[in-house]
């Protein structure tokens, strides 16, 4: 994957996103699920502690929650 990100900021509520190639949603729930779409091409980790994207650009649709302090 050519794009590694972390971010944090405020309350992690839903740790999620869906691939724009295969449609998977995929979903962390805890701390390092790694979890990767059917395709691939999007992965995601940290649960509900921190929002870590392992993916290309533009290839996935951000569907997290977050409760701003």
């Amino acid at each position: 994957m050519s794009n590694s990100k972390e971010i944090k900021w405020g309350k992690i509520l839903k740790n999620s996103i869906q691939c724009k190639y295969c449609g998977d949603i995929i979903e962390s729930k805890i701390v390092h699920d790694f979890v990767t779409c059917f395709c691939g091409r999007c992965s995601l980790d940290g649960g509900k502690e921190y929002l870590r994207r392992l993916v290309k650009e533009d290839s996935y649709i951000e569907l997290s929650i977050i409760e701003n302090e």
